[in-house]
């Protein structure tokens, strides 16, 4: 009898542990969706209390006026992981660019304050 309570109680820890480990992974490491964005870098810093994270915000206009200002728009927050990356972007501010990213179901404070990352940036030519 004892053997069987001994199993059971074993079973339901492996099923509750592999149950947790999935919930981890879908949570924070699958990816959502990916996808590209364009606009105007506005902002783009190194910020944290106690791990630094790359941090952006770019502009996403639908309409221009005749100077380039995107007149109706909206923020994208993203967040950088990769260095290489950082520092494209650093040196990008105030161009229009393109950004590929990815969506996560979830955040960790360590990795960023956004879901989106961005690992890639491609600079749009003015026409």
């Amino acid at each position: 009898m004892k053997s069987k309570i001994k199993k059971f109680y074993t079973w339901t820890i492996v099923i509750l542990l592999v149950v947790f480990a999935v919930f981890i992974y879908w949570k924070y490491f699958f990816t959502y969706s990916e996808g590209n964005r364009a606009g105007l870098l506005q902002k783009f810093s190194k910020r944290g209390q106690i791990f630094k994270t790359w941090e952006g915000e770019m502009i996403l206009s639908s309409v221009k006026s005749n100077q380039n200002v995107a007149l109706a728009s909206e923020k994208f927050l993203f967040s950088v992981t990769g260095r290489d990356v950082a520092e494209k972007l650093s040196h990008l501010e105030g161009q229009f660019v393109t950004l590929h990213y990815t969506e996560k179901n979830g955040k960790l404070f360590w990795r960023g304050d956004t879901e989106y990352f961005v690992d890639s940036v491609r600079l749009i030519m003015n026409e």
